[in-house]
């Protein structure tokens, strides 16, 4: 029997309904008794499903085709196969993979993680080894030794995945499926640290492109701005048009693995000062701004569009190339800034203050100038984003995101995101960072010393 043939036949009983002869009756693997299904512990590692006879409880594949399937993953990182035939042994086993159900795929998953890991012995032995080196001449080749052992088997299981053309997008998808099951099944933590290790190796700046997405791009493009827009969404093709036009732009981060799938893009809107209000920026009818007079560049949406790079960071580099390539185009162009929702303002002050307080800022709108319960208000956002860390970093994810590229918290805006959802996250209220390039890694040098940098209209609103 050929390989080919091998691999088809392995992966054939890999698939919904598992086993043919298990529906039939006849040479069918034996059942556990309900009593003995009900005893049965609630998870079994895939090291005692391996050795069993009978699946228990909700477990989707059975010993046997378990048994089968590691085959098959093993197979794909036998040394004995070339890097041809090990990519398309990866390609076959992820062409079944797509027609299993989700507990299939978990019990994939389970075999990735638990059963492709570093060998113990050895990382004991390298150590000791690494250890009783130190100081002498043999220092760098224990480290070397010491590093091989750490190495795991799946790594190369990973990389092969990765060398078929469809490869990466596989795995990309894969990791975006298997995060939402990490906090209830630490079993998986395995596998999703070492594929964010090798997505941060694979997706690093230096391999990413930026290019300018206009009305221009080709239509499966831009239909992806839709899609993955996640701040403001994009309501109609006149919106969209007016997000792309003239006085405009909207920058993405591509991978030649992953063509015509933007990893992340920020929308720009070129304006004569700091917007303190999304309303104009998102207005359809408004006339596109004089470029001859622009000095100030607005970030008012910035979207991660691959759930599977969480943890890839991507923000920083492109904030920074983007604006690079806007003085370029732009010499007059001075002020750097966002115009950014603030997403966990109320969950915050739902801890902070009492109901009946909330309830008094509910109709933010309706609240003048002078109104004590606006003051109050402004002045508890103030707190939030210039004063509350957590772990070191500011409890805002926005927040979060900004100040750790070195932006400072640079004012608030009452009413500047009056839409239902800038209601419920924020009573409306929006922030802007200011990203001064002479200063950015002087804010992020204070943040790390546990003050977040603030402009003085922030710190006078708690003081």
């Amino acid at each position: 029997m050929s390989p080919a043939q091998w691999i088809s036949r392995g992966a054939s009983l890999w698939r919904p309904g598992l086993d043919a002869k298990t529906s039939s009756g006849k040479g069918a693997e034996p059942r556990p008794s309900p009593a003995a299904a009900a005893e049965a512990p609630a998870s079994r590692s895939t090291r005692e499903r391996l050795q069993a006879t009978w699946r228990r409880g909700e477990e989707a594949l059975s010993p046997r085709v378990l048994r089968r399937t590691l085959t098959q993953l093993q197979a794909i990182v036998d040394p004995r196969a070339s890097e041809v035939e090990g990519a398309r042994r990866a390609k076959a086993f992820a062409l079944h993979y797509a027609q299993a159900g989700a507990e299939e795929r978990r019990d994939a998953w389970l075999l990735m993680s638990e059963q492709f890991g570093p060998d113990p012995k050895k990382i004991q032995a390298a150590r000791e080894q690494f250890e009783a080196a130190q100081g002498s001449a043999e220092e760098g080749a224990a480290e070397i030794r010491l590093r091989r052992a750490l190495a795991s088997p799946r790594t190369r299981l990973l990389q092969r995945f990765a060398a078929f053309p469809e490869g990466m997008r596989f795995l990309v998808d894969l990791r975006a499926e298997l995060l939402p099951h990490l906090k209830g099944d630490k079993r998986l933590l395995a596998l999703d640290g070492e594929l964010e290790t090798l997505f941060s190796t694979w997706f690093d700046v230096a391999f990413l492109e930026l290019r300018r997405l206009s009305w221009d791009s080709p239509a499966s493009l831009i239909e992806k701005l839709i899609k993955y827009e996640a701040v403001h969404d994009i309501r109609s093709w006149a919106d969209l048009k007016n997000r792309l036009d003239s006085d405009r732009r909207c920058y993405g981060f591509f991978h030649p693995k992953l063509e015509g799938e933007p990893l992340i893009f920020v929308e720009v809107a070129l304006t004569d000062a700091i917007s303190d209000s999304i309303t104009p920026l998102l207005d359809e009818t408004a006339a596109a701004a004089d470029l001859r007079k622009a000095t100030t560049a607005i970030f008012y949406s910035i979207s991660n569009c691959q759930p599977g790079l969480r943890g890839v960071s991507f923000g920083d580099a492109l904030i920074k190339r983007v604006v690079e390539t806007l003085k370029e185009e732009f010499p007059r162009l001075k002020t750097f800034a966002t115009l950014s929702p603030i997403p966990g303002l109320r969950g915050w002050l739902g801890k902070q203050v009492p109901a009946e307080k909330l309830a008094a800022w509910d109709q933010p709108l309706e609240l003048g100038p002078k109104a004590p319960e606006r003051r109050e208000l402004l002045a508890w956002a103030a707190r939030y984003l210039g004063k509350e860390l957590r772990d070191g970093k500011p409890v805002d994810p926005v927040a979060r995101f900004h100040l750790g590229n070195g932006a400072r918290v640079e004012r608030l805006n009452w009413a500047a995101d009056p839409s239902a959802k800038g209601l419920k996250q924020s009573f409306g209220l929006m922030v802007n960072y200011l990203y001064d390039p002479k200063r950015l890694d002087k804010n992020r040098a204070q943040l790390a010393q546990g003050e977040i940098p603030v402009a003085s209209a922030i710190s006078e609103l708690y003081r």
